[in-house]
């Protein structure tokens, strides 16, 4: 890791080795820098790179989800941690990998619980009457990530219901169905003969199938489930009494230096003093994400001057209003 005094050293003068691109239309072969920890893909240097940081008033709240077997509705600010949680659960319970589900305005719990390629069996079937090969059905049934998520285990996994407020008014309740059921039905697979009872279909896991009997899918021990909201509206009463509440606040100073410690080690957090002002400062004008305070630590210690060319505007920029 970079020496923090040696960063101080080259901040102030006009460093080019950092300027991947110049925009002046020559051609450089230049070598690529490693990513920052969080924006490194590969599996186990991402999940090593995630450490979370939350109060033990907070982890208490997770835990009463726990105990409860209740969906835990995790709201605050955007940079506050709400997604990283789910991570953080399945990682620190050792509940495998997180199945995610992000939200959208086109969203129904159907295609969260399975899809089925109508049209990739019909051309399949009709490829069959001229060669005799046949895939089966189970080979166009996917389940999605809250399929996936209920399917019978041992050990529950870790639903990440993302955005929740992004959907239709009338999601919160369909999924409430399914979350008071534990269950389902793939209509499709419950039509078939006797003979067919048992069909193995594709999981939202790479390469893994299930057996579904009768097309039923019914969970054991009920899923993790960890919903995200940004505040955007309201659900229903209904809803919110099955779920179990947690509002993560802005971290304060203090938690901002742990969280750059333990994402960019202790060095980076011993000359932080300038580059926190300006964050706290532009904080509280306007909404400002805690990995945008990472991204800022993490060029400053590549030796990037964050106060030239209104970079540091670009980096710490306001989330909300007029960008």
């Amino acid at each position: 890791m970079t020496d923090p005094h040696a960063v101080q050293a080259t901040a102030g003068r006009e460093d080019e080795d950092w300027r991947l691109f110049r925009g002046d239309g020559g051609q450089r072969n230049v070598v690529l820098p490693s990513a920052p920890p969080w924006r490194r893909f590969d599996r186990g240097a991402r999940d090593a790179a995630r450490p979370y940081l939350i109060s033990g008033k907070e982890a208490d709240v997770v835990s009463a989800a726990l105990h409860l077997r209740r969906p835990l509705l995790v709201t605050g600010h955007p940079g506050t941690g709400k997604s990283s949680l789910a991570y953080a659960i399945a990682r620190e319970l050792c509940l495998g990998t997180v199945l995610a589900w992000p939200v959208n305005s086109r969203s129904t719990v159907q295609d969260a619980l399975y899809q089925y390629d109508a049209v990739g069996r019909l051309r399949e079937s009709n490829l069959a009457r001229e060669d005799g090969s046949s895939l089966g059905i189970g080979s166009y049934v996917r389940l999605g990530p809250l399929g996936t998520a209920l399917l019978p285990a041992d050990r529950p996994r870790v639903l990440l219901v993302d955005e929740l407020d992004k959907g239709d008014l009338d999601l919160p309740n369909d999924l409430l169905t399914v979350f008071e059921e534990g269950e389902f039905e793939v209509p499709e697979l419950a039509r078939l003969p006797e003979d067919l009872s048992t069909v193995a279909v594709m999981t939202s896991d790479a390469g893994a199938r299930a057996e579904l009997v009768r097309g039923r899918v019914r969970c054991r021990e009920f899923p993790v489930v960890v919903i995200t909201s940004n505040g955007e509206r309201e659900f229903p009463p209904a809803f919110l009494r099955r779920c179990i509440r947690l509002d993560l606040p802005e971290p304060d100073e203090d938690r901002l230096r742990a969280i750059v410690s333990a994402h960019l080690g202790e060095p980076a957090a011993a000359d932080l003093n300038e580059l926190m002002a300006a964050f706290l400062n532009r904080r509280a004008r306007g909404e400002l994400a805690t990995d945008q305070l990472l991204n800022a630590v993490f060029l400053r210690m590549g030796g990037v001057s964050l106060d030239a060319d209104g970079l540091l505007d670009a980096v710490l920029h306001r989330l909300g209003g007029t960008v």
